[in-house]
């Protein structure tokens, strides 16, 4: 029995509606901005003092339930159930990258991620099996932040959000909308929906047990560690891997953009490595982790 196994369905439903509400992102971030008097020397981070507050208080959140739950979730269930809930999951977000990635201008995508939700979902057997990626029909990762800055919306402030963890402003600002596109929030039964929420929950977090150790040994400060990681692999999917990294020699500052190779392996870091991305498991990237 869970710890929720006595709540009513009345209680259960406000509970749920609580949490994932669009309304506890508004309140977080009038909370970072009422407290963003603490101002420190890192541009992207003006709100140092409260994101800093807020890290260690999901931390907490994390410690005592979340990775316990992922933790048992990965000891009772043997990985290819795993592996099938992860491709259920994954299928319930194409239509809605579908649509960032028309709204971005690229309908290729965008018919790519129609055809994998159309041929998952039937040959698939609802998206437990991923036929579309052996079909060649690769995965791609949208949300309405990367479609704003897209179109020229600037990232604003780091700020992080109680549950959610790390965003920008302009990704909590677009979180309500992708978590009302993407998430089972129409599903009038209340066990059903929270089930699938749940599942979501502990099963992205499952997807990232194997980081913490390298989190733990890389880190010496490991808000900074997350803020800077969270930062570039953002800007990194807002310009599909096109960005040029600024490096710093003895003689003069130079951009290069780094090898196909490197570029690709420190993606696939930095992607494994987003606290944030708890409402779903890192998508299995194509086309996107090419370097032009």
């Amino acid at each position: 029995m869970g710890p929720l196994a006595n709540v009513s369905v009345r209680d259960e439903e406000l509970l749920a509606r609580f949490v994932f509400s669009p309304g506890l992102v508004a309140a977080a971030l009038s909370a970072a901005l009422a407290t963003g008097c603490a101002t420190t020397a890192n541009p992207d981070d003006p709100l140092e003092g409260y994101n800093r507050a807020m890290f260690g208080f999901n931390e907490q959140v994390d410690k005592v339930a979340i990775k316990p739950a992922a933790q048992l979730y990965e000891v009772v269930l043997p990985q290819p159930v795993r592996t099938g809930v992860g491709n259920v999951l994954g299928n319930l977000g194409d239509p809605w990258i579908a649509v960032n990635n028309m709204l971005q201008g690229k309908l290729a995508e965008g018919v790519n991620d129609l055809m994998r939700f159309a041929l998952n979902s039937t040959w698939g057997l609802l998206g437990l099996l991923d036929i579309a990626s052996e079909a060649g029909l690769p995965k791609h990762d949208e949300d309405l932040g990367q479609t704003l800055g897209r179109w020229g919306v600037g990232e604003g402030a780091y700020v992080v959000l109680p549950f959610f963890g790390p965003r920008t402003l302009r990704d909590a600002v677009a979180l309500p909308v992708d978590m009302m596109a993407n998430e089972p929030f129409d599903i009038d039964h209340v066990p059903t929906r929270n089930s699938v929420l749940g599942t979501r929950l502990v099963h992205g977090r499952s997807v990232l047990l194997g980081a913490d150790r390298t989190l733990e040994e890389a880190a010496l400060d490991r808000y900074a560690f997350v803020r800077d990681f969270y930062l570039e692999q953002r800007r990194y999917k807002v310009s599909d891997g096109r960005r040029e990294r600024v490096y710093e020699d003895f003689d003069e500052q130079s951009t290069a953009p780094l090898g196909g190779e490197v570029d690709a392996a420190a993606a696939t870091a930095v992607e494994n490595l987003e606290l944030a991305g708890i409402g779903a498991p890192p998508a299995r990237r194509g086309a996107r982790q090419t370097v032009h």
